[in-house]
């Protein structure tokens, strides 16, 4: 999601959480440069964009996304009733073209209608489910699915629909299973994975939290510290080896 209105992407974000469709946010960046730069090193199957920032505009985001191959769809969005924009867009092959304020309905028509598109065009048995290995039991497929696709704000009830099991079942088998309820257990994939990025990357540490799905750079830091015995920065000082 790319939005310098800081304001207008937490309305955003919580638009889409509110959604029941088969999506979440990967990356938050405030202008196109950033976003740009996100996708240089990473992957996302759908950018949702301003068009009017600074630093970098959605329409030059969308040619510089379809310039360097990218296997990513755009949508735009403006708070400007701009025929000629529209236009634009759409010669440069955005697949929709939203007008603020974004209305939940029409938000989710278009993405609707996007994964639609896409599911019709994936070639056969390339689904999540149809990869995962049929021998693994109901728990073991949904942490198969977890660590391939790094899905660090599914739910308990989201990932017992994956499954097709009830929710409440699928808790107490999660937790008979492993030992931890599904919100530790993925809370710790969250720590695990922020620890890999202290080490291995440059983010900030509020770019990490996030990355990772939290907004409260201290809640972030307290969640790190209760599972890892470290605040992230002590973290990275105490593991992060600078080089020579």
């Amino acid at each position: 999601m790319v939005e310098d209105e800081k304001w207008v992407r937490t309305a955003l974000r919580k638009v889409i959480g509110k959604l029941d469709l088969p999506l979440f946010i990967v990356h938050e960046a405030s202008n196109g440069l950033e976003a740009s730069d996100w996708l240089k090193s990473n992957e996302a199957s759908l950018v949702l964009t301003d068009i009017r920032m600074p630093v970098m505009d959605g329409l030059a985001l969308l040619k510089d996304i379809k310039s360097n191959g990218y296997p990513t769809d755009v949508i735009l969005v403006s708070g400007h009733d701009d025929f000629a924009y529209a236009q634009q867009a759409l010669r440069e092959g955005v697949i929709d073209y939203l007008l603020k304020p974004v209305e939940a309905e029409e938000l989710t028509r278009c993405i609707s209608a996007w994964i639609k598109r896409k599911e019709q065009s994936a070639p056969k048995g390339s689904s999540a489910a149809d990869i995962i290995p049929e021998e693994m039991s109901a728990v073991e497929q949904v942490l198969y699915y977890l660590e391939t696709k790094r899905l660090y704000d599914i739910t308990s009830a989201e990932a017992a629909k994956f499954v097709h099991l009830n929710p409440s079942y699928f808790s107490k088998l999660f937790k008979q299973t492993t030992g931890m309820t599904f919100t530790d257990y993925v809370t710790s994939v969250r720590m695990k994975e922020a620890a890999r990025l202290l080490e291995h990357t440059s983010l900030r540490i509020t770019e990490i939290g996030e990355r990772l799905g939290f907004m409260d750079t201290a809640y972030f830091s307290n969640t790190f510290k209760k599972i890892l015995g470290h605040t992230p920065s002590d973290y990275r000082k105490r593991f992060v080896k600078e080089p020579k």
